[in-house]
């Protein structure tokens, strides 16, 4: 069920973070970002429930801002995997994971990026999210709440379940960012060339 909150998303999107600072940076790292977030005491309260937005946010940055760029970023992508990874364990039921790896690829694409789309205020919170299936699918979040430069976290996630359920060669392309100034970002998923699956 979505939640009342307007602004309010999953605690992953924190609580992947922390782990892939304290996996990738160390622990000295992980209390200078939280810290640099304005968030000190983190580590040892993390979030059980659905967070603002804002605070999710405040982490990406200090993770941006506060790590070298290739570590940011590969922080930023670890963290991303970690929460493919959770979703794919705890959010989707067993069966449902059976069916879409049973489907081919063309069919199981449309609907792994509804499913997606249909619980997208998990990482999205009240913003606009439309799914498209034009040559290519894509997801498109207008006014994205945790947009940051190229968005490797979102890239991560999606690659994750793409990979994992549809076809081990997607890709995700980031081809509009709300952090730059667009109106809205766009993923663009796109399958390995090649014989169907």
């Amino acid at each position: 069920m979505p939640p009342r909150a307007a602004h309010h998303v999953g605690p992953n999107a924190i609580l992947q973070t922390l782990e892939a600072l304290q996996a990738l940076a160390g622990p000295q790292a992980l209390t200078r970002v939280c810290q640099a977030a304005g968030m000190p005491g983190l580590p040892d309260d993390p979030p059980e429930a659905m967070i603002p937005a804002q605070d999710a946010l405040r982490l990406h940055r200090a993770v941006a801002e506060s790590l070298p760029e290739p570590l940011a970023e590969e922080v930023a992508r670890d963290a991303g995997r970690r929460t493919g990874d959770y979703i794919l364990a705890h959010r989707i039921p067993g069966p449902a994971r059976g069916l879409v790896r049973w489907m081919p690829g063309r069919l199981a694409g449309p609907v792994l990026l509804s499913a997606i789309g249909r619980h997208a205020w998990t990482f999205a919170g009240a913003a606009e999210v439309t799914c498209l299936r034009r040559p290519d699918l894509e997801l498109v979040i207008r006014d994205n709440p945790l947009a940051l430069p190229g968005c490797p976290w979102h890239r991560a996630v999606l690659a994750r379940l793409f990979q994992r359920l549809v076809d081990p060669g997607m890709t995700v392309a980031h081809t509009a960012c709300c952090a730059v100034g667009d109106p809205a970002c766009r993923f663009v998923l796109r399958g390995a060339p090649g014989p169907a699956r």
